[in-house]
């Protein structure tokens, strides 16, 4: 919901898990976010990073950790990452 200038008024913005675009409920208290940054050649933190969100389905099967790998395998090629 937007009021006349624009601006989001919303309470609450529900997420998406990245592994299964499963809708991430407010209810949902195992569900977790995960920043990991970007490096440049040197090893060194760019400032950057990219948001992976895991619903708590996805880490109750024991399958976060498979699914992150995959998932940032997929954007490290995007970010052009080593």
């Amino acid at each position: 919901m937007q009021n006349e200038e624009g601006q989001n008024m919303d309470l609450y913005i529900p997420r998406k898990c990245s592994a299964t675009n499963r809708l991430i409920t407010s209810k949902d208290h195992a569900s977790v976010q995960i920043n990991v940054g970007h490096v440049d050649q040197t090893g060194r933190y760019t400032g950057q990073f990219s948001t992976f969100a895991l619903c708590g389905f996805v880490r109750a099967q024991g399958d976060a950790d498979s699914a992150l790998d995959r998932l940032w395998q997929k954007k490290k090629a995007e970010v052009r990452q080593q």
